[in-house]
């Protein structure tokens, strides 16, 4: 039984290790995160937009009930001359006119020409648009900082595993030394080197433990996963340059403020709407007394010229500085990120060559190393220069793996640019 227990407690952390295996399972978290549920909201938000500006294009109708009281009778309908002269001359017909007035009914009223409309429901249309490319580009420059904190990652544990390979080595020229200095061949400040050098390596351990948690953290903010090690990538295809996709949001937003912009300036044009109402009056009637009920029914059209606004007028200056601005800004954007773009397109051809040129330069050092050691051994080099040799090799992998995080860096930088599907690109 307790068995059973155990395994049911510790089944979702058992289930959550064996499950992240690889970018894709952090990328599907990603979709469900917060972070990205907000984008959503905000896509649902600019359809309730929509909704509200193609509203404007049916009726409203409205149920009414009214009470009125005059200080004198009023009349509850208008009433042709030819029969209230009818009426005056019998005074048991009961006249339409009270002090106490009860109506209900209902009115309408819709538009049948508001230029406005229209260019404000595009505007709606156009500013969903930017919220769903929006929503896509966020997800992509999120995937990439996934992706670009799991290259840290990987840099920061090669570079652990070369460390420990190098206080490997020396451990075991320490052995040596304790030796050669027991033996008298070599002075005590030696063990001292080593010993410091031994000491350094644990230092930069735990420096990168601390810088791994800070990465590992940035990865649990965007997925809610805490990794417990970096998940290898493969790189399955490459950037494709298919225009700055990433700007999207911004032309879009762009040409909704020109929309909006030039719906302010038609809310100066002539408007036509249509309107009806239908009333049923109850009332005593003030000439003897009976109770007198009616209805009336009134329908018609109405053109609205604005002849001066001058509210409408800073509406219409407000909305086209709004579109100066966000043409200005998506001008500004669209300089920066071809400059950017060009820049990253040549840091990957010299990253490809540089790493290359690294791995050579590994072989090299790691050889010399091996020299090294067998020259110090044999008393035909100080520690000094051994150690040089040693910290040679470490320098050499750093540089390494760094220019290999720096080029998936630069790799998910181009995708974001350009709007690539980044799930094509890593496996």
């Amino acid at each position: 039984m307790i068995k059973h227990v155990l395994i049911l407690l510790f089944f979702p952390m058992l289930l959550q290790a064996q499950e992240i295996r690889n970018m894709t399972q952090l990328f599907d978290s990603l979709k469900t995160h917060p972070v990205t549920q907000g984008d959503e909201i905000r896509i649902e938000q600019a359809l309730a937009g929509k909704e509200i500006a193609y509203s404007k294009l049916y009726p409203n109708i409205d149920l009414f009930g009214k009470y009125d009281y005059a200080s004198t009778p009023t009349g509850m309908l208008p009433v042709p001359p030819n029969d209230i002269l009818a009426m005056v001359k019998d005074p048991l017909v009961a006249q339409p006119f009270s002090e106490n007035i009860f109506r209900l009914g209902v009115t309408i009223s819709m538009p049948v020409f508001v230029a406005s409309i229209f260019p404000l429901a595009s505007k709606a249309k156009m500013m969903v648009r930017s919220a769903e490319s929006q929503q896509n580009i966020n997800l992509l420059k999120n995937e990439a900082v996934i992706v670009g904190a799991n290259a840290n990652l990987l840099y920061m544990q090669a570079l652990e595993q070369a460390l420990e390979k190098k206080k490997a080595s020396l451990l075991k020229t320490k052995e040596f030394v304790i030796i050669k200095v027991n033996n008298g061949r070599a002075p005590e400040s030696t063990l001292l080197n080593i010993s410091n050098g031994i000491n350094q390596i644990d230092i930069l351990e735990n420096d990168l433990a601390l810088k791994k948690q800070e990465v590992k953290e940035i990865i649990q903010s965007l997925t809610g996963i805490a990794l417990s090690q970096p998940i290898k990538m493969d790189q399955i295809g490459t950037f494709k340059d298919g225009g700055l996709k990433s700007l999207d949001p911004l032309r879009e937003k762009v040409e909704a403020d020109r929309l909006g912009y030039q719906a302010e300036k038609e809310k100066l044009l002539p408007a036509v709407f249509l309107q009806g109402s239908y009333s049923y009056n109850s009332a005593n009637a003030y000439n003897n007394g009976n109770h007198v009920t009616n209805d009336y029914t009134t329908i018609g059209a109405m053109v609205k010229i604005p002849l001066f606004a001058k509210d409408q007028y800073t509406q219409i200056k407000k909305g086209r500085l709004d579109y100066e601005a966000s043409k200005n800004e998506l001008d500004r954007m669209n300089l920066e990120l071809s400059s950017q773009a060009s820049q990253l397109q040549s840091s990957m051809l010299l990253l490809d060559n540089s790493i290359q040129l690294y791995e050579n330069s590994v072989k090299e050092k790691e050889q010399l190393l091996e020299i090294a050691t067998v020259s110090y051994q044999s008393d035909q080099m100080t520690m000094e220069d051994y150690l040089k040799y040693e910290d040679d090799v470490i320098l050499e992998k750093s540089k390494l793996f760094n220019a290999q995080a720096e080029k998936w860096q630069t790799l998910m930088k181009l995708c974001v640019i350009f709007g690539n599907n980044i799930e094509e690109i890593i496996k």
